[in-house]
């Protein structure tokens, strides 16, 4: 033995250190329990009656929000929570063996969160698009309290992320809408009263209607010139009949050009400067309802995305309760380790050969 340990004191090591390990893993390893469970985040399905081509390229929102609760779930606040509600420093400081136990129950948040990231494991199944959560802890009740309570407190941030950016969006609108009603309010305001200062409901209506009296009266003009034209051709100036005709001529010419002036004047408040004005105040008004109502239309769409935005970690497999320890994986371990330390051995062996022949 001894001239063997001499000859080939790399093996000895090997060997030494095969049955250290085997031992380890075979009587010393504490046993660890291991909860998971299958999740998928999900949204209410809130029919809307609007498709765009951005919501139609928005189908990776889903793993997207998955890869944020997973790194919520693996975060140091999330390791704060679990501390504060169930102990993990204390649990994992009291149970385990040397090597897997947390060696200092009051360790700096840095070293406690490198401890709970080699107990905690989330991964995400982008095919499936799941989150697989893994827990492991020294008893079953343990692990499973702890994964519960990391799905319990995933879907309340997550919620509270999607309605805090909604409460900021509808609280903007809101502000928006107040300030549109306003404006809205004092457009229909300076509408009113101008009505009431001309007297008119719509100006725009009664150009229309005096633009109509002219064309009649015009037409009515038209009638009694050819009238007395044809008067004109056998009987004189002085008739009464052709005097009736010409009164009649003389008096609508005064109406037309009456009506004329009401429309339009030199100066004074000619009907079609105030239906400049009247346009122009009704578009203001129009424009401020318009846009009152777009506002009002958002705000809905908006507390519509709010609902959308809530997330509910639906369960595809709940978190397990362990009958037994799967960890540590104590065969596997103990031959992963075998495997690697021969093989380092035959590889310090040809280097050993290929030194001796070189000194030969």
């Amino acid at each position: 033995m001894k001239a063997f340990i001499k000859r080939q004191p790399h093996w000895a090591i090997a060997i030494l250190s095969i049955l250290i390990v085997t031992n380890y893993w075979s009587f010393w390893a504490t046993d660890r329990y291991v909860s998971k469970a299958t999740v998928v985040l999900e949204s209410p399905q809130i029919t809307s009656t609007e498709v765009s081509f951005s919501s139609m390229l928005s189908g990776g929102s889903s793993d997207k929000d998955l890869l944020l609760l997973r790194e919520y779930l693996l975060s140091t606040d999330m390791l704060k929570i679990v501390d504060n509600k169930l102990g993990f420093r204390q649990h994992y400081s009291e149970h385990g063996d040397f090597f897997s136990t947390l060696s200092d129950a009051d360790a700096p948040i840095e070293e406690l969160h490198d401890y709970y990231l080699n107990r905690v494991h989330v991964e995400m199944d982008e095919y499936a698009g799941v989150l697989n959560v893994e827990v492991q802890a020294y008893t079953p009740d343990f692990a499973h309290k702890m994964t519960q309570l990391l799905l319990d407190e995933g879907e309340a941030h997550m919620n509270d992320m999607g309605r805090r950016l909604a409460d900021e969006q509808v609280t903007f609108l809101e502000e928006q809408l107040g300030r549109l009603e306003s404006r809205l309010d004092d457009t229909r305001d300076e509408l009113l009263k101008f009505q009431n200062k001309e007297g008119l409901v719509s100006p725009t209506s009664t150009v229309e209607s005096i633009n109509q009296v002219v064309a009649t009266l015009e037409g009515q003009l038209a009638t009694l010139q050819a009238q007395r034209k044809a008067l004109a051709s056998y009987q004189s100036n002085r008739s009464a009949d052709m005097k009736k005709v010409s009164a009649q001529i003389e008096a609508m010419r005064e109406q037309i050009l009456k009506q004329r002036d009401r429309l339009a004047q030199a100066t004074g408040d000619s009907l079609n400067a105030v239906s400049s004005q009247y346009q122009s105040l009704e578009l203001k008004a129009r424009f401020a309802q318009e846009t009152y109502s777009g506002a009002i239309s958002a705000l809905e769409s908006t507390r519509l995305e709010a609902a959308r935005k809530l997330k509910q970690v639906s369960i595809l497999q709940s978190p397990l309760l362990p009958e037994y320890s799967t960890e540590p994986r104590r065969v596997y371990n103990i031959t992963v380790f075998a495997l690697i330390t021969i093989f380092l051995s035959f590889i310090a062996s040809m280097l050993l050969l290929i030194i001796k022949e070189h000194r030969d």
